[in-house]
């Protein structure tokens, strides 16, 4: 068993979406070959309506599949198909785009105001880029929760965890997406695919991820009053991205800690990306925009 290092720990950057959604972004828009098959994650979190209830209207997307994950509040949404619903705590939503849809999804808080949830983005292999569109709305109730015996509990939304399945299936991606709580103090050991990129994004508590080549606490480097460096446990809104192995290792806080731990299989594919549309192909890209102008972007089949 080989523990994996940790490549890089970066922290969420403030970022305003749709019609003027403050959010905080963990990665996206950028280079993507660290975190093929994921193009982006998104952490929507406020306690101020003013800040998220305009939300996100009519928009299209093509060639990903985007997870939406609510823990505070609901997200209300609809699309060009005819679907609608609402997503409340604990719920999920694995779309596939596919060919193309349009869509909108408009927050709003729970009753003290608060809404929080996370969208990650996930590309479609070049062979699936075209498929039909699909929904995977999932309840709360649907989705597994185990308690191992040192208190780690962990939601398995996708993939699975010591022998329990997560709801959401047919990923062209196969991720396995957990949602993982550890109690304080505790060192908890993960497995994770050799082949498989990973990261873990933390929005509650803090601790540390351990590196495979020194045993020491991986922190965020800090300059204190008299110019001394000065060292932190990774925490709330805090990305950490893996080296290769096949275990993760994370040791608690004193508060404990919670976060996403999300891998997937590299597709290993040229990337064309322009806001929410994500081809092989500038081409391909070029086409998807033209088609949206002219009214052509919703196909009845793939």
């Amino acid at each position: 068993m080989s523990i994996r290092p940790v490549k890089r720990i970066v922290q969420a950057v403030p970022t305003l979406e749709g019609a003027g959604v403050h959010l905080r972004r963990a990665f996206g828009f950028g280079q993507t070959e660290e975190f093929d098959p994921f193009l982006l994650l998104d952490d929507f979190r406020n306690e101020d309506p003013d800040a998220y209830v305009a939300g996100f209207p009519w928009h299209p997307h093509r060639g990903i599949e985007t997870i939406t994950y609510v823990l505070a509040g609901t997200v209300d949404h609809g699309d060009s198909l005819g679907n609608r619903g609402s997503l409340g705590s604990g719920d999920v939503q694995w779309m596939t785009a596919g060919s193309g849809i349009l869509h909108q999804e408009m927050p709003k808080g729970d009753p003290g105001g608060r809404m929080h949830g996370f969208q990650l983005w996930a590309n479609l292999p070049s062979s699936l880029k075209m498929t039909s569109p699909r929904y995977q709305d999932v309840p709360s109730g649907e989705i597994p929760a185990l308690t191992d015996d040192d208190g780690t509990t962990v939601r398995v939304i996708c993939g699975d965890y010591h022998g329990k399945k997560g709801p959401v299936d047919g990923i062209a991606a196969d991720p396995r997406y957990l949602d993982i709580s550890v109690p304080a103090g505790v060192s908890k050991r993960l497995k994770v695919e050799t082949s498989r990129h990973a990261f873990a994004y933390v929005f509650e508590g803090a601790g540390s991820f351990r590196d495979a080549s020194q045993p020491r606490a991986v922190r965020t480097d800090r300059v204190g009053p008299g110019g001394e460096e000065t060292t932190d446990l990774t925490g709330n809104r805090s990305l950490v991205l893996f080296d290769s192995g096949d275990e993760v290792n994370v040791q608690a806080g004193p508060g404990g800690i919670r976060f996403l731990m999300v891998s997937g299989q590299p597709l290993e594919e040229p990337v064309a990306w322009r806001g929410p549309i994500v081809m092989n192909t500038q081409d391909e890209l070029r086409q998807a925009y033209e088609e949206l102008r002219t009214g052509n972007f919703i196909r009845e089949s793939a």
